[in-house]
């Protein structure tokens, strides 16, 4: 690959990476912990990640068990998790916190195919972003003098390639993501 495009190419592997991390917070059926990273909890006066002050672990599929270090921040957690987007309500018994996810409705998951799409697209139009941000900076250097008509054109195809192979990346990902959403 051309040194030119590697700043590029960089650009377009964190796109796909922000698409893989905005897709594990996407419940599909199971109870993934991961739900919960974008969590904060105040922790003495500082925010602080839902990881940094409680032990979290899956011991069932639909389940998701929070055990605080310190038994008082029950309440603080049981706070932010009521206040978040997750639509589960916390149990507790005084020592974990509990949540039970319900089973996924075949409407939710209609919806939920819809978001992941949607978020593959958006995905898609960065990558595109990218690269005429790429083909622009390629016909500057040309009208520039600092490249040919020909390293122009090569650059430009070469780009392209590169949009095309994350692009199909982000199909493929948009596929397992559907899959898995739609499994029962």
């Amino acid at each position: 690959m051309d040194k030119r495009l590697e700043q590029y190419n960089t650009k377009m592997k964190k796109t796909i990476e922000n698409l893989k991390e905005e897709y594990m917070t996407i419940r599909a059926g199971r109870a993934n912990p991961r739900l919960l990273d974008k969590l904060r909890v105040d922790y003495y006066g500082q925010p602080s990640p839902l990881q940094a002050v409680a032990n979290i672990s899956v011991p069932e599929a639909r389940v998701i068990q929070i055990q605080p270090w310190e038994s008082k921040m029950i309440k603080e957690i049981e706070k932010v998790i009521l206040a978040s987007d997750l639509g589960v309500t916390p149990s507790n018994d005084g020592q974990v916190i509990r949540l039970v996810f319900p089973e996924l409705t075949e409407e939710r998951r209609k919806e939920l195919v819809k978001d992941v799409k949607k978020r593959a697209e958006n995905a898609k139009i960065a990558i595109r972003n990218i690269r005429r941000d790429a083909n622009d900076s390629f016909k500057k250097m040309n009208k520039a003098s600092e490249i040919s008509e020909d390293e122009w054109k090569s650059l430009e195809d070469e780009c392209q390639k590169l949009t095309d192979s994350f692009i199909d990346e982000i199909d493929k990902i948009l596929d397992e993501k559907t899959k898995e959403v739609l499994t029962v």
